[in-house]
């Protein structure tokens, strides 16, 4: 969906648009009702404050069905093949770092008592798994401040990718 038709589209099916870009629902209705916009920009400067930033319950609702870093998302909704292109950098293949990234994320939700979430898109297994180590170390307030960053760079990548010409 290109902006103009973003602009054009009803509101429930711009809202459903934005959901596959974070499904967080005072941000889909906000950028929404917010149409018609001039340019990408525009649209895009008006979701970077929509989403400045989430809440703690709005980020909790997001990562409700998102898929632990390292697993394919399965089916083929736009937000599974959407996540499965962010992760293609991270190798079924390499047997070590996949299980490295499982005891991670196992970690990571014991301690955290969520799902690991990092903007993978243009990054390496190996740069993942040290961003997942290191976040370990983090206080849960410092590391909630985190996962609602990487949900906003998420939210902004996802949308930028949908409505450029």
């Amino acid at each position: 969906m290109r902006r103009e038709e973003f602009n054009r589209a009803d509101r429930a099916d711009a809202i459903a648009a934005l959901r596959t870009c974070a499904d967080v629902t005072r941000w889909c209705e906000q950028v929404a009702d917010r149409r018609p916009y001039a340019s990408v920009d525009e649209l895009l400067a008006e979701a970077a404050r929509a989403a400045d930033p989430f809440t703690p319950d709005e980020v909790e609702a997001a990562l409700a069905h998102h898929p632990r870093i390292g697993e394919r998302a399965r089916g083929d909704s736009r937000e599974a093949t959407l996540s499965r292109a962010e992760q293609a950098a991270v190798d079924p293949a390499d047997v070590d770092v996949q299980r490295a990234l499982q005891g991670g994320n196992r970690a990571y939700e014991e301690r955290f008592g969520r799902v690991f979430l990092i903007r993978a898109a243009g990054r390496g297994a190996p740069e993942i798994l040290a961003a997942l180590r290191t976040r370990l170390e983090n206080d849960p307030d410092a590391e909630a401040a985190v996962v609602g960053e990487q949900l906003r760079e998420i939210a902004l990548l996802r949308l930028e990718g949908m409505v450029q010409p």
